[in-house]
């Protein structure tokens, strides 16, 4: 979690004060700093590529704005996509096909050729898509995503490697299915795997790589030899100011390590994407309501669940300030609710914050991965403002919805305006 500066009671944000950009841009909004951006790509890829030669697939889902894009493209990041609509969002945000892996889960027949048509290499998530892309991209590149059966993350809903998810193939059949791609002529570059979102271990890393290296070492034995062994991503973020981070220098030599000693694959694949781009930005909200029940305290803000869903769907804790009273002596606990007509539409519990009003901006933490991009029309709320900060200067990189945005794709049978 980053720790920010303070101006005389005021909050600073990449050399901006927090409560004049959302003066400037209004609420909510997103604001990420691009260096941060960079230093977090620097810092990951660094950490790998002194102990073997790396290649960071940026996990675009986490957040797939295109000016983040770019600034990772032009940083050296490939790209995991898991749909069609992000393989193409990123080939317009100037990737280049050979630099996308595409990783998709229970994929229909359109989205496959639609994929091989653009030359992607395709991550094989499940026997039947072998097949069918035999028929639909014969001599495809491939790897093949397999389920290790280790598991890690923040939730359950989030936990991609344990055996019974719906991702990937049991290592135990891995042979079987790599013989098959063989036989079927598959250009066939290397093996993947996935364990979870967000973990804070490195042990789990490592018993993943161990499992990868075990069945790469068997493909050698059948003729088929390996360019990389990609790991997958899930590197957590500390959200709560009492939490280490990950140590990544110690991730990096224990995981390369053990491809080291037990393989000759010579690259590394990982996956980051929360970790590029978690910590990069804020969200930031307006009270507009405060509420004492007598037996619960509420701060009313206009972002709710369907700016950010991470609190309401997985329990995620994302620590908050009130940004002009940044570091003042706290008065109460208040949960902070939006604006949405649900019970369960909250961004934090119990919070100990200091003396809100109405007016004040509120800053959400750490709201880079999966805030925007899981964000929803839901109360048929327009979907809000992106915002890039460099140099002291922000810049506006998404525009707000409006109302007539979310009208714009609908049509109402001819008969019924009668």
């Amino acid at each position: 979690m980053e720790d920010y500066e303070s101006d005389g009671g005021r909050m600073l944000f990449a050399g901006m004060y927090v409560s004049d950009i959302a003066r400037e841009f209004g609420t909510p909004v997103y604001v990420t700093d691009e260096q941060r951006l960079r230093k977090n790509y620097r810092d990951v890829y660094g950490a790998f590529s002194k102990e073997m030669d790396t290649r960071i697939h940026y996990a675009c889902k986490a957040n797939s704005n295109l000016a983040v894009l770019r600034i990772l493209q032009q940083e050296g990041s490939g790209i995991d996509a898991v749909s069609i609509g992000e393989v193409l969002t990123c080939l317009k945000a100037g990737f280049t096909a050979d630099r996308i892996m595409y990783t998709g889960v229970n994929v229909s027949d359109e989205e496959l050729r639609a994929v091989s048509d653009l030359g992607v290499m395709i991550n094989i998530d499940s026997e039947s898509e072998l097949e069918r892309l035999a028929l639909i991209g014969p001599g495809s590149q491939i790897s093949v995503r397999i389920n290790p059966d280790v598991g890690s993350g923040h939730s359950d809903k989030v936990i991609t490697g344990k055996k019974g998810t719906k991702f990937g193939i049991p290592a135990d059949r891995a042979i079987n299915v790599y013989s098959r791609a063989k036989d079927l002529g598959f250009d066939i570059r290397g093996i993947h795997a996935h364990i979870g979102s967000g973990g804070q271990s490195v042990e789990p890393f490592v018993d993943e790589a161990e499992v990868l290296a075990n069945i790469t070492n068997s493909l050698g034995e059948i003729g088929i030899e390996l360019e990389f062994i990609d790991i997958g991503g899930g590197i957590g973020v500390p959200y709560k100011m009492n939490e280490e981070p990950m140590d990544l220098n110690e991730m990096a030599i224990e995981v390369t390590d053990m491809i080291k000693m037990e393989t000759d694959v010579k690259t590394i694949v990982l996956e980051p994407g929360r970790y590029i781009v978690a910590d990069t930005t804020l969200l930031l909200t307006k009270c507009v309501d405060v509420k004492d029940l007598g037996t619960k305290k509420y701060v009313g803000v206009d972002a709710g669940m369907n700016t950010l869903v991470r609190p309401a769907m997985y329990d995620s804790y994302h620590h908050i300030a009130i940004a002009d009273k940044f570091g003042k002596v706290c008065t109460a606990k208040y949960d902070v609710v939006g604006p949405i007509c649900e019970s369960g539409d909250y961004l934090a519990h119990e919070r100990v914050l200091p003396d809100p009003q109405e007016g004040d901006i509120l800053a959400v933490y750490d709201a880079g991965a999966y805030g925007f991009s899981m964000s929803s029309n839901y109360n048929s709320r327009p979907l809000c403002r992106e915002v890039l900060v460099n140099g002291g200067k922000a810049e506006l990189i998404r525009e707000a919805e409006t109302v007539e945005d979310l009208w714009r794709l609908q049509k109402v049978p001819a008969r019924l305006l009668r």
